[in-house]
């Protein structure tokens, strides 16, 4: 089994929130793999995670001034045990009028993956939409725009077939 841990909007900078709660490493300990959907904020973030595990991460709409990363793209795409994940910073979700879902994945990932994983929102969630395995880890800083301790996520993957939860870390 392979245990990734999932993260969103840190929104960790060196004026308001300025480290990542303890609680985040905590809940990571053991996985072999993070990625975070953006809203990153300081680059110190992913450092910061990678002492725990190899970190990919989705530039945030807050990330467009930090500089180049090889951990930091627009959209990841990976595969592990047979299971397609695409990684960005956001959805539209429920699926808009001017867009469909699968136009969505087209447009981040080239095409359709089994696992969306995305933040943006700042609001947790784990659901299956039109076969696709939808995950948004919420915030472990500001959940719902509150400052206080949110959520981060687990993707589990064992013999091609995923599974997710979210974990409060308060």
């Amino acid at each position: 089994m392979v245990r990734i841990g999932l993260v969103s909007d840190t929104h960790i900078s060196k004026k308001d929130i300025t480290e990542l709660p303890p609680q985040v490493i905590d809940a990571f300990a053991g996985v072999e793999l993070i990625l975070h959907g953006g809203d990153i904020y300081l680059l110190e973030v992913l450092d910061e995670l990678e002492a725990i595990a190899p970190v990919l991460a989705a530039r945030g709409n807050g990330d467009i001034w930090l500089p180049e990363d090889p951990r930091l793209k627009e959209s990841q795409v990976l595969n592990i045990d047979g299971v397609s994940i695409g990684l960005t910073h956001s959805l539209d979700y429920p699926e808009p009028v001017w867009r469909s879902f699968e136009a969505a994945m087209k447009s981040e990932f080239g095409g359709r993956v089994d696992i969306f994983i995305f933040g943006g929102s700042h609001k947790a969630m784990v659901e299956t939409y039109k076969g696709v395995l939808l995950v948004n880890p919420g915030s472990p800083t500001l959940p719902l725009g509150f400052r206080r301790l949110g959520t981060i996520g687990i993707l589990e993957i064992s013999q091609g077939r995923a599974e997710a939860h979210i974990v409060p870390l308060g």
